[in-house]
């Protein structure tokens, strides 16, 4: 994604925690929702999340973010990250995972699953350092734990760093077309969403329906004879 943020949750989340911009401006660079980007801020959206900070990746400059939040109609604008150069050049060896945390690579696998289905099983194999099996049986929910696992961040837990994470995303979003890409905007625009669904104000019909027929009263087909009912009586008084 040349025109966004490579984790645009994940950068909302850090700057809405760590700088005074306007949630239209970071919504406007990391391609949300101006309402989502306040959920992040309420806690109610991305509350798992771990916030990534887009100045350490080279995706924004400390200047831009001054300029932003002095002026309040400043767009922000994505800087030329030089991270992928640098991993292009680094010699990669077989990754090592400390014992004490191999038992946590099924979550972190889990993890990379859900948050990035956009990854190929080769570049998981080399973030999680598994292999093909092992991520196969979690995908379809074979693996012995399935039950118990639980997702976890693979960065958090020491499994690859932020850059390893950022590129291997990089790399699978050049490969899908820019309309199969999600930006993570789950709401409408404000546009549609604000607008009137009705040129006219909506009448009792409109909201209830139209009122089922009520059935006519049945009528007697003879009058009440009241001379007849007090005859009837006094006999019966009679007897």
């Amino acid at each position: 994604m040349s025109n966004a943020p490579l984790m645009p949750k994940a950068t909302a989340v850090w700057l809405v925690e760590n700088t005074s911009l306007s949630f239209d401006q970071i919504a406007n660079f990391c391609k949300l929702h101006p309402l989502e980007v306040k959920g992040i801020a309420d806690g109610e959206v991305a509350a798992g999340i771990k916030g990534h900070d887009p100045i350490t990746s080279g995706q924004l400059t400390r200047e831009e973010i001054a300029t932003g939040e002095a002026d309040g109609n400043h767009q922000l604008r994505l800087a030329v990250s030089k991270v992928a150069a640098i991993m292009e050049n680094k010699v990669r060896g077989k990754r090592y995972t400390p014992k004490s945390r191999r038992e946590h690579r099924p979550n972190a696998i889990l993890w990379l699953l859900r948050n990035h289905p956009e990854l190929k099983d080769a570049q998981i194999m080399r973030l999680a350092g598994t292999t093909k099996s092992t991520l196969a049986s979690i995908r379809e929910r074979t693996h012995w734990n399935a039950a118990n696992l639980t997702p976890m961040d693979p960065v958090a837990l020491g499994m690859c760093s932020q850059m390893d994470l950022d590129l291997e995303v990089g790399r699978a979003n050049k490969d899908r077309p820019q309309s199969e890409i999600d930006n993570g905007a789950t709401l409408l625009p404000a546009e549609v969403t604000t607008q009137p669904r009705y040129e006219q104000p909506l009448s009792q019909e409109d909201v209830f329906g139209k009122a089922l027929p009520v059935a006519p009263a049945e009528e007697d087909d003879q009058p009440i004879d009241v001379d007849s009912v007090f005859a009837r009586l006094k006999e019966l008084k009679g007897e």
